[in-house]
């Protein structure tokens, strides 16, 4: 039985209720430096509050105790004070409005940029396996669209959720002590609205799901197309691709056109609600009113605190939907904090500074889906200092050995051994630091020349010169205007194929590594740029292991092992002149490659 590594398994998705229930503490831990700030918010909104419902009191008393009841008094309860104090209640108001509003923007600010800082350093240290099932528009969408939404949530909608909720109790305490039976008649129409909250509570949260799906797929679609854009257009492919995107924002419009009907329903009904609540008791009051066993200046209060009501209650169902939007994103967030026990640790293991470059297979097997074997019972070894070239037909592995001696992915069988000492037992740092790759698709950032040969690493302008004449690209550099400070567009789109593959030798050179690994580096060159590259090899390869992956068969003759690979297999191995006198596998590509030269 071939047992699978833990980072390898499948793991079970969490149900529903787990997922929300880890949203919401989430959510709570995200919120815990920031307590101080949010209890200071939360005083700033009692007062504000207290303020609102001492208005429609003093507006109260100055219609029963003077317009109607014709008292005259001096002092603070006069009608001059009364609205001096009601002036000062409103400013009161005002200011501590704007203090909270400051105090939870700069809050809800602070916990969006740490929260961005801690998904990209995820992203960075999420392995392969979980790259490779994942669309990078999902990951995008988590860094921007679905922080954006837990960012409304706390500058948007925390505090004013609290502001509402306690407003309503004052209220209701409020109306409590006028009148319980005025109370009684105003609430009547409540559970009519509650019942229609919850019923519409499921659709909206399930609607947003698939809004999130659909604009993950969106970004993901656009960033890939942008990246092949010259394919695209190669091909012609234009058309195909807009209907492609027409139906995939087709699918997000149909989405958003449901929750838009969802949101409309809402807020008119509470609108209506309210309207109803204030007919049913101006009609219950007014007999009462005549009868002199209620004041006017009561009712005044009444339907002032029915419109206080309902206001928090129309902006608690507006809010609803973006609660109900940021816990979706505050979900799909937490899954992906989840995977923060299965990342990269690159600085746990067996500190190794310094590489020899011994490196040896035994008995490998691997698979990236622990079903279809790519690598079987790989066994080889090449000594420190040699230069070992690994051929064979597309998919016959030879890309996933260099994987798996980055590190990048675990065997299910089998050992992989560098100076002796099991690659998965290496510090991943020390590992990385000594392996450098040139990839036959280089990728160049956006930035100079120089900030794409160190990559952020301390590494002086003499060891970026002598590695850009190590690697034949210096003519190139420094004939430029502005040399190893000239600027390198987007995936380095502005330079030649050539010349991006030279600066990739450049970069893998500058960082000294003990072992040298070449991917391809001289499939999509010019004769002129590959004499060029052959001479970077040399003298990159020169006192380190170097490890080439090639399909153009003349340019590994040199090499002092072969190993080639059939069908995940080592079909032999050995120096190319004894596998060229053999007459086997090698020789059969070495000839074939020669035709086709010849042919062509």
């Amino acid at each position: 039985m071939i047992s699978t590594p833990n980072s390898m398994k499948t793991r079970s998705r969490p149900s529903r209720k787990k997922r929300e229930a880890g949203a919401v503490r989430l959510l709570l831990r995200l919120s815990a430096p920031y307590a101080f700030q949010l209890i200071l918010a939360c005083l700033c909104v009692v007062i504000v509050n207290g303020a609102l419902l001492i208005q429609p009191l003093l507006l109260q008393r100055v219609i029963d105790h003077f317009l109607i009841g014709g008292a005259v008094e001096r002092g603070l309860n006069s009608i001059f004070g009364l609205a001096l104090l009601y002036l000062l209640v409103s400013a009161a108001s005002a200011i501590f409005s704007y203090l909270q509003a400051l105090i939870v923007g700069k809050a809800g600010q602070s916990l969006i940029h740490e929260l961005r800082v801690r998904i990209f350093s995820i992203i960075e240290r999420l392995p392969l396996p979980y790259l490779d099932r994942t669309s990078s528009g999902r990951l995008i969408t988590r860094a921007t669209n679905d922080t954006s939404e837990i960012s409304d949530l706390y500058t948007d909608v925390i505090i004013s959720l609290v502001k509402d909720v306690l407003l309503l109790v004052g209220i209701i305490y409020a109306m409590l002590l006028l009148s319980p039976k005025l109370t009684l008649v105003s609430f009547t129409v409540i559970p009519v609205i509650v019942f229609l909250v919850f019923f519409i509570k499921n659709k909206i949260k399930k609607n947003f799901f698939h809004m999130k799906h659909y604009i993950g797929q969106i970004n993901g679609f656009i960033a890939e197309s942008i990246s092949g854009m010259r394919v695209i257009q190669i091909f012609r492919a234009e058309k195909e691709k807009e209907e492609q995107f027409l139906k995939l924002n087709g699918e997000y419009f149909n989405t958003t056109l449901i929750q838009v009907r969802l949101n409309s329903i809402l807020k008119p009904a509470s609108d209506m609600f309210q309207s109803l609540a204030i007919a049913i008791l101006v009609w219950y009051s007014v007999g009462r009113i005549a009868g002199g066993t209620l004041q006017i200046g009561v009712l005044y209060a009444f339907t002032t605190y029915i419109k206080q009501f309902f206001a928090p209650v129309s902006d608690l169902a507006d809010k609803y939907t973006s609660i109900q939007s940021a816990l979706v994103s505050t979900e799909r967030i937490f899954e992906l904090i989840r995977e923060e026990e299965h990342l990269e640790e690159p600085d746990t293991g067996l500190p190794m500074q310094r590489l020899n470059g011994r490196i040896e297979f035994r008995s490998v097997w691997f698979s990236y889906n622990d079903a279809d074997w790519v690598l079987k019972d790989v066994s080889f070894v090449i000594e420190k200092g040699q230069t070992a070239a690994f051929i064979g037909e597309t998919g016959a592995g030879k890309t996933t050995i260099i994987s798996l001696i980055n590190g990048f992915y675990k065997v299910q069988k089998g050992e992989i051994l560098i100076d002796g000492v099991n690659v998965n037992d290496i510090r991943l740092d020390d590992l990385r630091r000594n392996i450098s790759v040139v990839l036959q698709d280089v990728f160049l950032f956006s930035g100079t020349i120089r900030d794409n040969i160190t990559l952020g690493d301390d590494i002086d302008d003499d060891t970026v010169t002598d590695a850009l004449r190590a690697s034949c690209a210096e003519e190139f550099v420094q004939g430029s205007s502005e040399g190893i400070d000239g600027p390198v567009t987007e995936r380095g789109s502005t330079l030649s194929a050539g010349q991006r593959q030279l600066i990739s030798f450049a970069r893998a050179i500058a960082h000294d590594p003990a072992i040298f690994v070449l991917d391809e580096a001289t499939a999509n060159i010019d004769t002129h740029t590959e004499k060029l590259i052959q001479q970077a090899i040399d003298n990159a390869a020169s006192g380190r292991t170097t490890l080439i992956i090639a399909h153009r068969l003349s340019t590994i003759t040199g090499a002092d092992l072969i190993v080639a690979m059939k069908e995940g297999r080592i079909a032999e191995s050995g120096h190319p002149r004894e596998l060229l006198e053999r007459g086997g596998y090698y020789a059969k590509l070495l000839k074939e490659s020669r035709d086709h030269v010849y042919s062509s």
